[in-house]
């Protein structure tokens, strides 16, 4: 990297932790309790909610992993990004109201409260198993290659320089450091990111402008720009067909917005459930846009004959070889700004979970609100130098995306199956949901080496509905918990921008469908 590089990056990073730690100040006297630190004193507004959701969701496994996958397997990665745009809405109609209506902290709490605390206290440790030992890991790692591969940085201290740059204003700020920089983090990322693929289908126009770059890219990568693949297609296992759209994605993604705490915590922490929904369209949109970020170049590098080792390296090659000085700095740190952001927000997540669902159930029941916060920030710590240990035994990964996403769906089928039973099916037990949440990972894995030719997604629908079958089959003769599952009039109820806006995403999408086909 250019001086002019670094300084441009120096810059991105001294603001970062400006912003992030002046948010965290406290007022002198001012003591921070539970709900400031891990839910901003829930006083979010909806652009922050939004641009929040977008950065914590496109990190490295976005950017590397995905444009990987571009690489690899072509636009057909877009469907993660188009169907997650219908999956925000539904989740900002039918999930959010019944959240904040209950003034939750975290999803175990809502598990609690439905189920019991069998049930919480499962799915609190499954979700902590993930977020340590394959998320907070994978961005880790995924960071660390780019920066191996622009800068020349060891992989290990690329890992430690990302870990200490996240941990300086998270650790001590809370969500409300992480979701104000979030804002700063999504112009950088966003901005960055178009100006990659910009400048990547300029070269492929041979001097002719982006359009004419576009008609290259297509006619030199056709093969790419299938959107449903066929069962012959070498990558028909990470992406099997019409499946894709009707089935197994649908877990992923609906368990993904609506159930992760990593995500569903910035809508926890709205002023408003109408502020949350706002919030969640607003992402809803910009996810209509994030191919272009995230595939196109995995594409475009493919087309420019790349010489790559592996399918991870797509990203990384362009940011060192096609962009100008000047404009690398930037790309660079809007790449760093998505690392950066996810790993705050991971961190975030884990300490809320641990904090709020082991340590104050478990060990200190009487806890106060400042030995909450402090054990949020140890546990943030904790989880933080377990990643640190880990993330390098990844590299031998070719998709570190698909590899996230497949381990991931062991635990997502399940606990969508006890979520959407917590909120439509009253004779739902937590025995039948105790069963689910194991029953997701014993069928999952099961299926894995006994029917190993089966899609990944789509053992993950068949998991779901085994699942759901385990509810329903362990169900009780009555209704349980009537006031949690019983709403009254109205709580599904939307304004009017919500409909109109939603219509609108539906609309894209269906045409773009239809004509594509």
């Amino acid at each position: 990297m250019n001086t002019i590089d670094l300084v441009i990056f120096i810059a991105y990073c001294a603001l970062i932790l400006f912003v992030g730690l002046f948010v965290s100040r406290k007022k002198k006297g001012e003591e921070r309790d539970a709900g400031d630190y891990f839910l901003a004193g829930r006083g979010l507004a909806w652009w922050a909610i939004g641009a929040s959701i977008i950065a914590s969701n496109i990190s490295a496994e976005q950017f590397v992993g995905m444009s990987g996958s571009g690489y690899a397997i072509g636009l057909a990665m877009a469907t993660y990004e188009w169907i997650a745009a219908l999956g925000l809405i539904i989740v900002a109609k039918y999930f959010i109201p019944i959240f904040l209506e209950k003034k939750i902290f975290t999803m175990p709490q809502f598990l609690e409260e439905r189920f019991d605390k069998r049930v919480k206290t499962v799915m609190a440790v499954f979700w902590l198993a993930v977020f340590i030992f394959i998320n907070l890991t994978s961005i880790l790692y995924l960071g660390a290659l780019t920066i191996e591969k622009v800068m020349g940085v060891p992989m290990i201290w690329g890992i430690v320089g990302l870990a200490a740059f996240a941990g300086i204003y998270s650790i001590y700020g809370g969500l409300k450091a992480v979701a104000l920089t979030d804002v700063i983090q999504v112009v950088f990322l966003i901005g960055g990111g178009l100006i990659t693929t910009y400048i990547a289908l300029n070269m492929l126009g041979g001097g002719e402008g982006i359009w004419q770059g576009v008609t290259n890219l297509y006619t030199q990568a056709e093969d790419k720009f299938h959107l449903i693949l066929d069962k012959s297609h070498p990558s028909y296992k990470d992406l099997p067909g019409i499946s894709v759209i009707v089935g197994g994605l649908w877990v992923a993604n609906l368990y993904y917005w609506g159930c992760n705490q990593y995500i569903i915590q910035r809508a926890l922490a709205a002023k408003s459930v109408g502020e949350a929904q706002n919030g969640m369209l607003f992402a809803g949109f910009i996810k209509l846009l994030v191919p272009l970020l995230v595939v196109i170049p995995g594409i475009a590098a493919f087309a420019l004959n790349a010489p790559l080792e592996k399918s991870d390296e797509a990203y990384p090659w362009l940011l060192s070889n096609l962009l100008p000085v000047g404009v690398k700095g930037i790309a660079f740190a809007a790449l760093t700004a998505a690392i950066v952001s996810s790993l705050a927000s991971m961190m975030n997540s884990i300490s809320t979970i641990f904090t709020m669902d082991i340590y104050r159930s478990y060990f200190r029941k009487d806890a106060g609100q400042k030995e909450l916060v402090l054990t949020g920030r140890w546990a943030s710590f904790g989880s933080l130098l377990i990643a640190v240990s880990i993330a390098p035994m990844l590299s031998g990964l070719d998709q570190a995306f698909q590899y996230i996403q497949e381990f991931t769906g062991f635990i997502s089928p399940g606990a969508l199956a006890i979520f959407l039973a917590g909120f439509f099916y009253k004779r739902a037990t937590a025995n039948g949901a105790l069963a689910a949440a194991l029953g997701s990972f014993v069928f999952s894995t099961l299926m894995k080496f006994l029917c190993p030719e089966l899609p990944w997604l789509d053992r993950m629908g068949v998991v779901f509905l085994l699942c759901c079958g385990l509810i329903v089959l362990l169900g009780s003769g009555k209704q349980m918990n009537e006031e949690y599952t019983t709403h009254r009039p109205g709580l599904f109820r939307t304004s009017r921008l919500f409909n109109v806006m939603s219509l609108i995403v539906i609309a894209i999408l269906v045409t773009f469908y239809c004509l594509w086909w």
